[in-house]
């Protein structure tokens, strides 16, 4: 039996200008990697902090994990899934947009040096390519991959470390939840609350974000952010196959661990 045209759309509208209020739009559940209940790691580096100097955006890119370089995933540049800039992620409370910003693969703190892409999963299929030739079994398949938003970002002096105290103290100030509009959606984050993730870097937070579904109960949501050094990397991770069925996602920790161990 083919899919519904609601649902082909869904996943086209998902594949072709993911956003988190499109995802959450299309009828999702999501759990990305875990960490402590607040910012974990070590401070020692505070003094030469001061003294740092933000990556360029050139330097950045070539940071990001590139295609031949994690084995089973492939690499994106992401220019067609993720928000071009913060100006197209808004929320309703000041203090949540870092939460926001975060999972959209943007800079959570103040620093024009920001970059992204995606890494996904890399499971060759012989299903049909196109949305209309899938009958159910096959499209679950088709989609029924992990895709995780990874987001870098550098700040001068003690910048890093300003944007992670941001998000630690937005999972407290947002822990009631709040609203999100990215592009043209308003999406309703009805809890925020600290988790569990892979870690590594100097400083680590993960939170989770339960969102309304329209209505049709909720989805949770991770996020996790890693700091090494004056540069931050975000991931939050979607299974189009998942949406709608209550599964729960992890982000993948061996995308967090080659990501991270390729910060200066």
């Amino acid at each position: 039996m083919k899919r519904s045209s609601g649902a082909r759309l869904c996943a086209t509208a998902a594949v072709g200008a993911l956003s988190l209020a499109l995802v959450t739009g299309c009828g999702s559940s999501d759990e990305g990697s875990k960490d402590s209940g607040g910012s974990k790691g070590s401070s020692s580096s505070s003094a030469a902090a001061s003294d740092a100097k933000a990556l360029t955006k050139a330097e950045l890119e070539k940071l990001l994990l590139a295609q031949g370089e994690l084995k089973g995933y492939k690499v994106d540049s992401g220019d067609d899934t993720l928000p071009a800039s913060k100006s197209l992620v808004k929320t309703d409370k000041a203090e949540c947009d870092p939460l926001a910003w975060s999972t959209a693969a943007l800079a959570p703190g103040d620093t024009d040096a920001s970059v992204g892409n995606t890494v996904s999963e890399d499971k060759a299929s012989s299903a049909p390519t196109s949305l209309e030739e899938l009958d159910e079994d096959a499209f679950a398949d088709a989609f029924n991959l992990d895709m995780t938003f990874v987001g870098l970002s550098s700040y001068d002096g003690d910048g890093a470390e300003k944007a992670m105290k941001a998000v630690s103290d937005g999972v407290k100030a947002c822990s009631s939840g709040y609203a999100l509009k990215a592009e043209g959606e308003t999406t309703k984050v009805t809890k925020v609350a600290p988790a569990e993730g892979a870690g590594g870097g100097d400083e680590a937070i993960a939170f989770s974000e339960d969102v309304d579904m329209d209505g049709e109960g909720t989805a949770t949501f991770h996020t996790e952010v890693v700091r090494k050094g004056n540069t931050i990397a975000t991931f939050y991770t979607v299974n189009f196959a998942a949406f709608g069925t209550g599964e729960a996602m992890k982000i993948p920790a061996a995308v967090v661990q080659a990501q991270v161990a390729k910060l200066k």
